[in-house]
């Protein structure tokens, strides 16, 4: 075929191409976004947001107070139920915030809470919910009232896998509007979810385009932080590195406190820098009933008595009046649950001690 006879040829196939693509746009998901993913719009936010080396030292009840508004879409750290900031989600509910959107990346027992706020005469904590993986607490089951609040339609959800939410997270730490990935193309799952499909333009692939998220808040618990603000985590951190990053504001539980001279020491077992943190609470145990890797193993005694008490409305009320709305503090709640016995027995089943 002639040189010119090849070129008109490819032109009208290339052009066929393009015809066909116009004639079949690429599919995207039909689920809402919940956050605005502009880059340029959260980069306006950290600009003002402070900077500066300061004591940031404050208590649970305070920093839920400030920190986390009725409305606001929230991000918790952890992964399944391990290092779970389980201070702050009892928080929540006893200052009875409203109408709170969540990430729900891996989320179990903090889900699980969150949904007891969702009771009849204790208005509606959660009503938006980024869904990957919510309900189940891994081996131990279904939270029957999270699947009943689901069910009920008064909470609305987008679909994502767990890896598009660590994606959305990574976006968000890195100041772009979107990243490009494989995932979700051609299951249900992209179908009920925010993303859409590209076109590479480097190689022409169809590529999954995952929305930037940035919460509102976060809530992380690591193993030792100091009063600025610098963090520790020992063993897995999953996505929490980028969600520190990501989150406008981000609050920190940790189960010690450390001098900043332990930070400098060894600045490489800095995970979360200060400017990330607006608050620290020092919250021994605060993962529990979760795990704490490397440091306490979990309560399933207590996480079955949950489980029981959801069977039953009624049943539930009066556990979470017990265990949540009737004690002050996180303190408290670990004192009902066996106090510091009990913790230590936790702590030797972590390390294996008979």
């Amino acid at each position: 075929m002639p040189f010119a006879t090849t070129r008109v040829f490819a032109n009208c196939c290339a052009s066929s191409k393009i015809a066909e693509k116009m004639a079949n746009p690429l599919p995207q998901g039909t689920g809402e976004l919940y956050t605005d993913p502009t880059a340029d719009h959260a980069r306006e936010w950290f600009a003002q947001k402070p900077r500066a080396m300061v004591d940031k030292v404050t208590t649970v009840k305070e920093a839920v107070n400030r920190l986390i508004h009725d409305g606001a879409y929230l991000a918790v750290g952890g992964f399944g139920c391990d290092r779970l900031p389980t201070a702050v989600l009892h928080e929540i509910l006893r200052q009875k915030k409203q109408h709170l959107a969540l990430a729900g990346h891996t989320a179990t027992h903090d889900f699980q809470v969150l949904c007891g706020g969702n009771l009849t005469g204790r208005g509606q904590t959660l009503t938006r919910v980024e869904i990957a993986y919510v309900v189940g607490l891994e081996a131990r089951g279904l939270s029957p009232h999270a699947r009943r609040v689901l069910e009920s339609g008064t909470v609305t959800f987008t679909e994502w896998s767990n890896y598009a939410l660590a994606v959305r997270f990574k976006a968000a730490a890195m100041g772009l509007p979107f990243l490009p990935c494989r995932s979700m193309l051609g299951t249900d799952t992209f179908r009920m979810s925010g993303a859409k499909a590209i076109t590479c333009p480097f190689t022409g692939a169809i590529l999954t385009a995952l929305p930037a998220l940035y919460p509102d808040v976060a809530a992380i618990h690591v193993h030792e932080a100091d009063r600025y603000g610098n963090c520790r985590i020992r063993g897995t951190t999953v996505a929490d590195l980028d969600l520190a990053r990501a989150a406008k504001r981000l609050l920190i539980t940790c189960e010690r406190l450390i001098p900043n001279d332990d930070i400098r020491a060894d600045p490489s077992r800095t995970a979360i820098p200060f400017y990330c943190a607006d608050a620290v609470c020092e919250v021994p145990f605060g993962s529990y009933p979760g795990n704490m890797p490397y440091e306490y193993f979990s309560d399933e005694n207590h996480f079955k008595q949950w489980f029981a008490a959801e069977r039953d409305l009624a049943d539930l009320q009066a556990f979470l009046d017990k265990y949540i709305y009737g004690v002050k503090d996180f303190h408290e709640y670990l004192h009902l649950c066996g106090g510091l016995p009990r913790m230590q027995e936790l702590r030797r089943q972590e390390f294996l001690i008979a």
